[in-house]
């Protein structure tokens, strides 16, 4: 994504691993001495507009994040402890399987409301999943068309048919019938999709700009590409929520400014800006500077993503696997990591799958130099016939990935392949590289784990057969479509044993890298500042985002 959000199963140990690595700078705690300061309003100053907020739609971190304010979801991550721990939010309880986990039921807390106080029922939740199937609702996940029974052909709610696979046997009772056993799905059901929407106040694909809230806020109002403003939800009661906390009166989202205008401003603490805090990482030309400043440290979330920054290689385009090869010998991944602002950004990567990942294993099949091996990858063009190409390459419309474009563009004019730079608007960059109908020759992404575990990025990343199953989700940016790569996936999914999957998918990332789909080029960790009187801050390491559900503005 600038933050993606993630995909399946999570062992206990690779929880340990992966979740007990916590943020650096900051201050996590709810309180600066005794209990936070109710009242006052927090400035969030992002870069671009959210690509979606509908919760059934959104796949971004800092639009996953700030729905935190505004959505129940049947289960959620509580991070106020040295690790997160998964509890039951809109339901009683993380969820009860039954059937060798193809069925789970929840139970839905009493008392939790909607914005105008009529009360969230099991009904509401199956509508809003099931919003999810439709064709004019998409962006989000592909977790429940892959594992509830007849999700593959439902088309969703809008033409009147519901999804049989989800039960409703009361108000408080929800029961899904999956396709085959996930041992984790309580943890795909804290993404923001498995949350209710009330069907009258469903405003199908405008439902971005008037989510409707049972969470701590609501929308007052909201301008595209200028300003979203949240208002405390009056009907929302603490004795419901687990999770979040109502400090703030107001929380205003300031959006569309120069990344590193907002780096500046905040780092400056004037006025305004001692109650701001930014969710889209540092300007990587800012980052070095401010992350060195003792003065800062305070006031820094630096925080470990369980992700990876790549470059994707359009396999149906970019045939040759020689000329595939050849890119990834080519990147000079030390001026593409300068752009992102250095060693502060993250360390170099060669696997699809990140340290602290279940599955992770160490290897690298292409240059050791991270300055790339322009020899090798010329003789590689030249086994390929020494083609003279011409290649587009899309990222976001933002300082930073300019940079990289360029750092791209110059590493690739080296083995003769002329880059033509596509710069996307940064609001909508990820809804149009997902749509197949806007293919790229190269494209940037990252992609950070929906939980940590590598069946939450290969799968997602690398199954070719979602390219026609969701050709306006698609994240498969390197279209690959192998079958062996196809078949593996589907053979790790059943496996019980969380070791051999782990094992299986480590090797399976070493078969995609051999396809040369894909450029590994950091493993990230994301850096956001805040004023000096923002408290109760947490470093979420789900999202990699500064969580917001405790904040406060200090008086």
């Amino acid at each position: 994504m600038t933050r993606r959000r993630r995909s399946i199963a999570l062992a206990a140990t690779a929880v340990a691993i992966a979740l007990g690595a916590t943020a650096c700078g900051g201050s996590s705690s709810t309180t600066g001495s005794g209990s936070p300061t109710k009242g006052g309003t927090l400035t969030v100053l992002d870069h671009a507009d959210f690509d979606h907020l509908d919760p059934q739609r959104v796949y971004t971190t800092e639009g996953s994040s700030m729905d935190q304010e505004l959505v129940r979801t049947l289960t959620g991550w509580d991070e106020t402890g040295s690790q997160p721990k998964l509890v039951g939010d809109l339901a009683t309880d993380t969820g009860t399987p039954s059937q060798g986990d193809t069925v789970w039921t929840f139970h839905l807390r009493k008392g939790v409301v909607w914005q105008d106080g009529t009360a969230v029922t099991a009904q509401d939740v199956k509508y809003g999943v099931e919003r999810t199937f439709s064709p004019d609702i998409n962006g989000g996940p592909p977790y429940a068309s892959q594992w509830l029974v007849g999700g593959s052909s439902y088309k969703g709610p809008y033409s009147g048919k519901e999804l049989a696979s989800i039960q409703t046997p009361d108000a408080s009772t929800i029961v899904f019938h999956l396709a085959q056993p996930v041992a984790d799905f309580n943890e795909t059901t804290a993404m923001p999709g498995w949350s209710g929407v009330p069907k009258a106040h469903d405003t199908g694909s405008t439902y971005d700009t008037h989510v409707w809230s049972d969470g701590p806020y609501m929308i007052k109002s909201y301008t595209k590409n200028k300003e979203v403003v949240l208002v405390r939800n009056t009907h929302w009661k603490q004795s419901t929520d687990p999770i979040r906390q109502q400090n703030v009166n107001e929380i205003d989202v300031k959006l569309g400014q120069d990344q590193s205008a907002i780096d500046q401003q905040i780092k400056s603490d004037a006025g305004t800006a001692q109650t701001s805090i930014m969710q889209w990482p540092i300007a990587g030309s800012d980052l070095t500077t401010i992350s060195s400043d003792p003065s800062l440290k305070s006031r820094l979330y630096k925080i470990p993503a369980p992700g990876i920054n790549y470059l994707a290689i359009n396999t149906t385009r970019v045939k040759d696997l020689k000329v595939r090869q050849a890119i990834e010998d080519a990147i000079d991944k030390t001026t593409v990591r300068g752009a992102f602002g250095g060693s502060a950004y993250g360390d170099y990567a060669s696997t699809m799958i990140s340290p602290g990942i279940g599955g992770y294993q160490k290897f690298n099949l292409y240059s050791t130099n991270p300055a790339g091996d322009p020899t090798k990858a010329k003789a590689l063009m030249k086994q390929a016939g020494n083609p003279k190409l011409t290649m587009s390459l899309a990222v976001e419309n933002t300082t930073t990935e300019e940079h990289f474009a360029d750092a791209v563009k110059t590493s690739l004019e080296k083995i003769g392949v002329t880059v033509n730079i596509t710069p996307i608007d940064a609001a909508n960059y990820f809804s149009t590289i997902d749509n197949v109908k806007n293919q790229y020759d190269l494209t940037w992404g990252d992609w950070i784990a929906d939980w940590p575990n590598a069946s939450t990025v290969l799968p997602v990343l690398f199954d070719g057969r979602q390219i026609a199953k969701l050709p306006q989700s698609n994240q498969d940016l390197a279209y690959l479509n192998d079958p062996a790569v196809n078949a593996q996936i589907d053979k790790i999914a059943k496996m019980t044993d969380v070791k051999q999957a782990n094992a299986a998918y480590g090797a399976l990332d070493e078969q995609i890298m051999k396809d040369a789909a894909v450029v590994p080029l950091m493993y990230m960790n994301f850096s956001e500042l805040a004023g000096s009187k923002v408290g109760g801050v947490i470093p979420d390491p789900i999202l990699a985002e500064p969580s917001l559900v405790h904040v406060y503005v200090k008086s």
